[in-house]
């Protein structure tokens, strides 16, 4: 690939201009634009017309190519969970802060809950070893496959409500201590919330005035790193590592959330404290590989900020005039995708996302 189409098409204006003399005085007041306006062609630079456009192609080094492709997979994977994990990041915390358990309840309603929980996980096991041994017996159809949906979600499902008792009737010595940590813990959700969706709703605007508008409305963001450079050298700095960072532990909640989904299955899913080491290290490797596209997106949605940086000429000028792969870019497909994301995400969790889900009852396996 990189012999046939590894090559950047770059338009730029020919601009010509006839020579003369320097001259040892200059005269602003004719208002003349040019050196030596008296001439036919002296103007011809300033002048120059949309016409006068021209390509220029070279070949571009492996490893941008190799960068250049690898990015195009990342930006896949990061248009999905950036998309998803940029609104579901401080939404989540602010729903989990929403639900959380408004008081300790007394031993009679933990042993009622505690019992009810261990009738549940019953059900779920008896109805996990006869999947079990219908597998065995070689008989996985559609309602197998259906039912084994139905037992994980259910189990799921019994591991949050179990967690959820606990966190209602905390045991042992240390019982008010550990009340008090888990009220703190969500007070802290909360305000992680708050800022999370401030800079979420920063990250969105500035995608639509910066990149989706043509031209720009506004440099926004850019602006504000500059202005907070002149208050202090690194602080504009910070700021846009601060952005950048964010933006990854978005990629990190959208797998989180999403895991990797193929069609109807879900491979290697991510949960907290609960994650196999082969599928934490699957997952690693994606977010390592959405990282390169976080860096291509962060160079092109701060471009006015990180003008004239490495990153800036590989990302920002190269891989965007690569034959085939620039038009990703030029008709903005990941950027969209990721704004569409991010407004599903959001109305998902204004639909469904503030209300804890409710047992429906006695767990069945379809017939």
């Amino acid at each position: 690939m990189v012999g046939l189409a590894g090559k950047v098409d770059f338009t730029v204006r020919h601009l010509s201009s006839v020579t003369t003399n320097f001259p040892s005085n200059w005269d602003f007041s004719s208002g003349q634009p040019c050196i030596g306006g008296s001439g036919a062609h002296a103007c011809s630079a300033y002048t120059a017309s949309a016409s006068s456009e021209k390509t220029w192609t070279m070949r571009t080094t492996f490893p941008e190519y190799v960068v250049a492709l690898a990015t195009i997979v990342g930006s896949v994977l990061f248009s999905i969970f950036g998309g998803v994990g940029i609104a579901c990041l401080p939404l989540g915390l602010i729903a989990s802060f929403i639900r959380r358990p408004k008081a300790v309840i007394t031993r009679s309603q933990y042993i009622k809950e505690a019992t009810e929980l261990g009738k549940r996980a019953k059900e779920v096991k008896k109805a996990a070893d006869a999947l079990h041994q219908e597998e065995r017996s070689g008989s996985k159809g559609r309602k197998w496959r259906k039912n084994v949906k139905a037992v994980e979600k259910e189990l799921l499902q019994l591991e949050e409500d179990v967690k959820l008792l606990e966190e209602m009737y905390p045991q042992g010595e240390k019982a008010e201590t550990s009340w008090a940590l888990t009220v703190l813990g969500y007070l802290a959700k909360l305000v992680l919330g708050i800022l999370g969706l401030i800079v979420s709703v920063a990250w969105i605007i500035h995608i639509v005035i910066y990149l989706l508008i043509d031209p720009p409305l506004s440099p926004f963001l850019n602006e504000v790193f500059i202005k907070l450079d002149d208050i202090w050298g690194l602080l504009g700095t910070v700021a846009f590592a601060f952005f950048c960072f964010y933006l990854l532990l978005a990629v990190i909640a959208g797998a989180m959330m999403l895991g990797l989904r193929l069609v109807f299955i879900t491979i290697h899913p991510m949960k907290w404290g609960a994650t196999l080491m082969n599928s934490f290290l699957f997952n690693v490797g994606l977010i390592l590989l959405c990282s390169i596209s976080v860096i291509q997106f962060c160079a092109t949605a701060f471009g006015y900020y990180a003008q004239a940086t490495a990153a800036q000429e590989i990302f920002g000028h190269t891989l965007q005039s690569l034959r085939g792969i620039k038009y990703l870019y030029k008709y903005n497909v990941f950027q969209i995708a990721f704004i569409v994301l991010a407004a599903l995400t959001f109305v998902y969790y204004v639909a469904f996302g503030w209300r804890r889900k409710k047992p429906s009852g006695r767990f069945q396996l379809s017939s």
